[in-house]
């Protein structure tokens, strides 16, 4: 097998979750709330044999001691994605950094920005390196 083929079997869940999204989007068309996207998503995604808790509770910690603060992260797949979706004209980095947070707060392995925008459905990928903490965008080849 040659790198390339093994780079995109690794990461082809990736592949797999964007079908999913795609498949919401073109039933629901854009205009919905970010909720109604990531119902459609959790059922699909758990008919796939995925485990999938939405809503999931972020707690912000100061060294021991737990703030008052919480956030939710939209998709939570296979105890080790987080998927976080908008329904917005366009991604910014503002919504990069809420996911990348996401990703060192749990330091959880992989990320991915779904957009369901008015014009067309756009994903992003990301893996956090477990040794440096470092976030890199992944491109199937």
């Amino acid at each position: 097998m040659d790198l390339i083929e093994e780079h995109n079997r690794k990461y082809y869940f990736f592949k797999e979750i964007t079908g999913v999204a795609m498949m919401v989007y073109n039933k629901y068309r854009p205009g919905l709330l970010e909720s109604a996207y990531e119902a459609a998503m959790k059922y699909l995604l758990e008919k796939k044999s995925y485990k999938v808790c939405n809503q999931v509770a972020l707690p912000i910690y100061w060294d021991d001691v737990k703030l008052e603060q919480t956030y939710r992260m939209d998709l939570v797949i296979n105890d080790d994605i987080i998927v976080e979706l908008k329904a917005l004209s366009h991604i910014d980095t503002p919504h990069r950094r809420q996911l990348w947070n996401y990703m060192n707060l749990t330091h959880l392995p992989y990320g991915m920005l779904v957009n369901f925008g008015p014009d067309r459905l756009y994903s992003e990928w990301y893996y956090r390196n477990p040794v440096s903490g470092e976030i890199e965008k992944v491109r199937l080849l």
